[in-house]
């Protein structure tokens, strides 16, 4: 399944959101009022949710990657429970990242499956229990802070900077999953991704709410690899021009540039396109590591034209080092004296 934000939710409020303003206070009234009631079930393991509050792409992948790797250096076993959009399986399913398609479990599962134990399914109680019996003593649930699915200890929700959210619309008129200021009750923390000032106005909501704001960047990892090189840059994730803006921040020379939905499936055609544009002008292509896994399970030709690619690999680095160690024990203390009230 693929999707495309409309541009105008990234803009200024304007007719189109305006227009649409009755559908959004019905859908947020309703989207409002579960997270209001919500009374998850739980399950005895901590539970980090990362997530958002709007549709489309702000980070959570790598946030996830981050904390799986945290979890393990403070000697945890953490697994992580994904709803796994892109993919087919509507059941519970355990990643393996070297046999499993994005087509099957979705592209961000397979990234996540490289860190820790993934488990894609619906039913997130399920798929957290089925984890733990794999071994997991930490859960990290990638999304799933609007569904009221799975009980969370701590709720790290993840904006980007430059996007914030929006123009502060519910959908269908904007990108909030559901009203501001019932998701902000709910919040734990905010991390900020990026060095814009997008999401100024949220991150002084989050201050006022007396939640604690973090700041991350995204770090490529080989940025020497691409410096000497004209790029055509392409993307089909849920915020393609942040692909771009990283791209241009480590001073890589951006030529042209191509979006595409997020989780894109490509086809011959896109790629024979592509290519022949990166020859016409001598330029090299660049893509993001989502988009690699979708490439990987294409048809014959699509995977041909993987080898022809460069992948722009990305760390989130948080701006204090112990910002993630002291989440995670924030989490399991939670946990604690949630088992004791049970006692």
């Amino acid at each position: 399944m693929t999707s495309e934000a409309p541009p105008f939710w990234w803009e200024r409020p304007d007719w189109r959101a305006r227009l649409l303003s009755p559908v959004s206070k019905i859908y947020g009234e309703i989207a409002g009022r579960r997270i209001r009631r919500a009374k998850p079930p739980s399950i005895e393991l901590p539970v980090l949710c990362i997530g958002n509050f709007t549709l489309g792409g702000a980070g959570k992948t790598p946030t996830s990657i981050a904390f799986a790797k945290a979890a393990v250096a403070a000697g945890l076993k953490p697994g992580i429970v994904s709803r796994g959009y892109g993919g087919a399986f509507s059941g519970l399913h355990r990643v393996d990242p070297d046999k499993d398609s994005a087509r099957h479990v979705g592209d961000e599962p397979l990234l996540l499956a490289r860190h820790a134990p993934v488990v894609v399914c619906t039913d997130r109680l399920a798929g957290a229990r089925a984890l733990q019996g794999a071994g997991c003593d930490f859960i990290i649930m990638d999304d799933g802070f609007q569904s009221a699915r799975l009980h969370f200890d701590f709720a790290l929700m993840v904006v980007d900077a430059g996007r914030g959210i929006g123009n502060g619309h519910v959908f269908p008129g904007g990108p909030l999953r559901a009203p501001l200021t019932d998701q902000l009750v709910r919040t734990d923390a905010l991390l900020k991704i990026g060095t814009a000032n997008g999401a100024d106005k949220l991150v002084r909501n989050a201050a006022r709410a007396a939640k604690p704001v973090y700041e991350a960047i995204l770090k490529p990892r080989t940025p020497e690899a691409i410096s000497d090189k004209p790029l055509l840059a392409f993307a089909g994730i849920g915020d393609p021009a942040k692909f771009f803006r990283t791209l241009e921040e480590t001073g890589a020379n951006v030529v042209q540039t191509r979006s595409f939905p997020d989780h894109h499936p490509y086809k011959d055609e896109e790629v024979s396109d592509l290519l022949k544009d990166a020859d016409r002008d001598g330029l090299t292509l660049i893509t993001t590591a989502k988009d690699q896994v979708r490439l990987l399970d294409g048809s014959p030709a699509v995977r041909a034209f993987t080898s022809q690619v460069l992948v722009l690999e990305v760390d989130l680095v948080l701006g204090h080092p112990n910002t993630a160690s002291r989440i995670i024990k924030e989490t399991r203390d939670r946990a604690r004296t949630r088992a004791l009230k049970r006692l």
